[in-house]
């Protein structure tokens, strides 16, 4: 059976001179693996052989869903010519990627994440400087955890129920229990992250990201990086790329 779908690629392997495998994150399919066969060849029904980030409608044949379905179009749109112009960009992307890649199970469709990773990509061709892009990674980040079923309660503490308020004098971050910890309950947990007031203030109120500074937008994403490991029981292997200790 032909199936027509909207996917944005996430992996490529080469199979052979000619073909790829690639792993494919469709709107209404969800995440699939597929063979392109003769994707690699000057004249194919691909536009080329396909790349991270190629976006476009794709028809692939699906006789079991156990198995790599067979990619037989790929109309692929123009890519994303920023990411190869700008390295902090092209890695921020790329983290993105792999983390959606580990958050997402096979055929578990997600049309609204879809849709924002999708956004993702386009916003990053616009942006300015590395403070936008930041600010774009971690909403996307927050978005993903959401849609996995893992969001973080940023409004209160997650223990004892106490709604966040700014006369906090401390205020820590556990994955354990994937959320905030008030002073009062944090010696419960040991794996907390002690957060500063720029840093909470903005993850309570995530409608202050545009104007974060840098320093805070990178504390954010340190504490990001850290529940990420926490999470998936590794560090994620581009996250060296977007934190450097």
């Amino acid at each position: 059976m032909l199936t027509k779908d909207l996917a944005i690629c996430l992996r490529t392997v080469d199979y052979s001179e000619t073909s790829q495998i690639v792993t494919l994150f469709t709107k209404s399919n969800g995440k699939i693996d597929a063979i392109a066969k003769g994707s690699k060849r000057p004249k194919s029904a691909f536009d080329g052989p396909l790349e991270v980030f190629s976006f476009g409608r794709i028809i692939f044949s699906d006789s079991n869903k156990e198995k790599l379905v067979t990619l037989t179009e790929f109309e692929q749109q123009p890519t994303f010519t920023r990411f190869c112009n700008d390295l902090f960009v092209l890695n921020c992307a790329s983290f993105a990627t792999e983390l959606l890649t580990h958050l997402t199970n096979e055929h578990d469709p997600h049309p609204d994440l879809f849709e924002s990773f999708l956004q993702f990509l386009q916003n990053l061709q616009d942006t300015k400087d590395n403070s936008e892009v930041l600010a774009l990674l971690i909403l996307f980040q927050l978005t993903l955890l959401n849609e996995a079923g893992l969001k973080p309660i940023l409004n209160a503490c997650v223990n004892c129920k106490t709604n966040f308020n700014t006369n906090w004098l401390q205020v820590y971050f556990s994955s354990s229990a994937n959320g905030l910890i008030c002073r009062d309950c944090e010696h419960a947990f040991p794996d907390r992250i002690k957060l500063t007031k720029p840093i909470i203030n903005t993850l309570a109120d995530l409608k202050k990201i545009a104007d974060t500074d840098e320093n805070t937008l990178f504390g954010i994403e340190k504490v990001l990086i850290h529940h990420f490991t926490e999470t998936l029981g590794r560090r994620p292997k581009l996250a060296k790329y977007i934190i450097k200790n």
